[in-house]
């Protein structure tokens, strides 16, 4: 590995170890955000491109370290920014990170995660040989696949850092939407899993889905179109 992959390596390790070490994991949750909320709406109304930058930096750093605390940020953006400005902030912030996660896998971690997610991946990029970007984005959709394991495991399949940014911008949207409107309405909400509804999560996992049947329609049809 050169020495610019193992300042980098360095560098995420020095992160995480600070995460953790510093227990900033205590401030990432409801509790917290409700307590404060009143502060940082006060901060922001004051100085919104600082807060807006800031809060934006530091979601991209916990979605590109595979941190805890990417839902509560999203809440957290619709608490202190509104729903507008929020999904925006909110979206762009976890595509970007989501990218650098997709892109470390890639460059720095391969080897290590090859041996980790062997068989995980093999499927994986079955799926993504076939269906291509139809594949990632309705693992986005499906609310099942946790965001920080298709990050990786995305890394080391073929598919390119655009497509991958371009859906992964639309596959979060919905999810986005629905957080950071929960955070907008934050008194009402007590538990993580009260968003989440039974009903939500199947609606999600039917859109998830849907590209993968459009795209069957088309191949199915392809023939009578000609």
């Amino acid at each position: 590995m050169s020495k610019s992959k193992n300042l980098v390596v360095a560098l995420v390790a020095a992160a995480v170890i600070a995460y953790w070490y510093f227990d900033i994991g205590m401030y990432l949750n409801i509790g917290a955000l409700r307590a404060s909320r009143d502060d940082l709406i006060s901060w922001y109304q004051q100085n919104p491109l600082q807060a807006v930058s800031l809060f934006a930096v530091s979601y991209v750093a916990v979605t590109a370290l595979s941190l805890p605390g990417a839902t509560i940020m999203s809440l957290a953006g619709g608490a202190i920014f509104g729903l507008g400005i929020g999904v925006v902030v909110v979206l762009l912030s976890a595509t970007v990170g989501a990218t650098v996660a997709f892109l470390t896998a890639r460059f720095l971690f391969r080897d290590a995660f090859e041996k980790k997610f062997g068989e995980r991946l093999s499927a994986i990029r079955e799926g993504v040989s076939k269906e291509g970007a139809y594949y990632l984005l309705t693992l986005r959709l499906v609310p099942a696949f946790p965001f920080f394991i298709i990050n990786i495991l995305m890394g080391l399949t073929p598919i390119s850092t655009r497509t991958y940014f371009l859906v992964s911008l639309i596959g979060m949207l919905p999810g986005s939407i629905v957080y950071v409107n929960a955070g907008s309405e934050l008194a009402q909400v007590q538990n993580i899993s009260d968003i989440m509804s039974l009903n939500l999560v199947v609606s999600f996992a039917l859109i998830g889905i849907l590209p993968l049947v459009l795209k069957k329609l088309v191949k199915t049809r392809k023939p009578f179109i000609q």
